[in-house]
């Protein structure tokens, strides 16, 4: 049989089963780590690091890149947590999660989105628009409420440093969130002009505020469930949606109801936890570089995923940090004689 046609029938087979994924390395603690039994009780201990995200096969690739960043780099990985919402296809995303690492500890949670889907307005980007990307405003209710605190982390970044550092962040008592805030943004672009000429709305963001909004990004939160929970803060958060289906006040997706119940009242983390924005604009997505200082965490918001620019053969400089965290197996399609 010709090789050519050999390979033919391995790349149908590929496609297929669905894109495959590497296993990883497993990861060890270091010797002054406390241990964290692999039982059921990991999902509720107090000694581990607990960081949630949501899993889909759209973001697929990007997820498990930011799962073996998490783990290379931590001083405890066999103390992470990983808490997946997903909304669908449970059961193939788990094979995937347990096929490229048979060692992690995690959990997956079903996600409603008969609730959200009827408050979610259009936006500037349709992959603002999926339901999944407003999981992070129900973690609270999803989660066991045995946790009190979770790290949140978008599927389109990687981590460089110990996670562990940002989940003990410093929350104040009377705050709920913590995140690097970004007060040189212009924040009045984040909301329409209809938002800014009604007093009774725009007050909202002087109100009952430590200090002036500023700006903050959502892909990166250290919450604090209980709080969350006290302050009943996803019902503050829908009722800016359902507002906003009323009237349109703002374009971003989930992040502008997320600006107008927190901003201002969050606790500050270092910018080198969210160097964010390497994706470009909503519309281009665009090479950009980093921000001066420190780097924790790169973070490929926007237009531009790095996988996509890289698997079309344009990618961007900062592209090449994200590349050795792709799992994805290489197929064999280029290897066919034309």
């Amino acid at each position: 049989m010709h090789a050519s046609y050999i390979l033919y029938i391995i790349v149908l087979v590929s496609f297929a089963a669905g894109e495959r994924f590497k296993e990883a390395p497993e990861f060890f603690n270091s010797p002054d780590c406390l241990t964290i039994q692999n039982d059921d009780g990991f999902i509720c201990s107090d000694k581990a690091v607990h960081v949630a995200m949501t899993l889909d096969t759209a973001y697929l690739r990007g997820s498990m890149a930011v799962i073996l960043s998490v783990l290379q780099h931590s001083s405890c990985p066999q103390n992470i947590v990983f808490h997946f919402v997903t909304s669908k296809q449970t059961h193939r995303l788990r094979n995937y999660v347990v096929s490229s690492f048979p060692y992690l500890k995690f959990k997956i949670y079903p996600y409603d989105v008969a609730a959200i889907s009827g408050l979610i307005s259009t936006s500037i980007r349709s992959a603002l628009d999926s339901p999944l990307n407003y999981a992070r405003n129900y973690l609270a209710d999803i989660l066991p409420t045995c946790l009190s605190r979770v790290v949140y982390l978008d599927s389109d970044l990687i981590l460089v440093d110990d996670i562990s550092k940002l989940f003990t962040t410093h929350i104040p008592g009377d705050v709920v969130l913590a995140a690097p805030e970004y007060c040189n943004a212009n924040f009045t672009t984040y909301f329409t002009p209809t938002f800014w000429s009604n007093p009774s709305l725009s007050i909202t963001l002087s109100l009952n505020r430590r200090h002036s909004p500023c700006y903050f990004n959502t892909g990166v939160m250290v919450i604090e469930l209980k709080k969350w929970r006290e302050g009943d803060y996803t019902r503050k958060i829908i009722e800016w949606m359902e507002l906003q289906k009323r009237i349109r006040i703002y374009e971003l997706g989930s992040l502008p109801p997320f600006l107008l119940v927190f901003a201002g009242n969050i606790a500050p983390v270092d910018h080198r936890w969210n160097q964010h924005g390497l994706g470009g604009d909503n519309f281009r997505g665009l090479c950009r570089d980093l921000h001066p200082g420190p780097v924790s965490l790169l973070h490929w918001s926007g237009k531009g995923k790095p996988w996509v620019r890289l698997d079309g053969g344009r990618p961007c400089p900062l592209d090449a940090l994200w590349a050795p965290y792709d799992l994805l197996e290489p197929r064999f399609d280029h290897l066919i004689e034309s």
